[in-house]
């Protein structure tokens, strides 16, 4: 179904559309997770047009940091000869984990359960009597 349907669905990948437009592009790169970055033509303010070709689902938190400075124009050339190395200590990206099983969900949520710290007694309400 995949083969089928992917000419027509955006959100499955490039339509056919983009991929004829892509012809004659410049192919730039590819990242860690398998995104392939083209450049060519020109936009209105005469700088290079860049896109992206997501592997898998399209979602702009699935591109990496240094290449979304490229594609913003804050490197002028791709990540691998424009910025320094990573640094040992620096964590790789990783996209939006919103509405999976990796989100974020704090002490109390109902997912965790929904139980919440016992409250310490350091707390006095406020009424209007007082």
């Amino acid at each position: 179904m995949g083969i089928n349907l992917n000419p027509f669905t955006w959100w499955n990948g490039a339509t056919i559309g983009t991929w004829f437009g892509l012809r004659g592009k410049s192919r730039m790169g590819e990242d860690s997770l398998g995104n392939v970055y083209y450049e060519g033509g020109a936009d209105t303010s005469g700088q290079p047009r860049r896109w992206v070709i997501y592997n898998g689902a399209n979602d702009a938190s699935r591109v990496p940091p240094d290449w979304f400075s490229w594609l913003h124009h804050h490197v002028d050339d791709v990540p691998d000869r424009a910025l320094p190395a990573p640094r040992r200590w620096e964590k790789p990206a990783l996209p939006n984990m919103t509405g999976t099983a990796l989100a974020y969900r704090p002490p109390g949520a109902l997912e965790k359960g929904g139980v919440r710290a016992a409250a310490t007694g350091d707390y006095e309400a406020w009424s209007p009597e007082a």
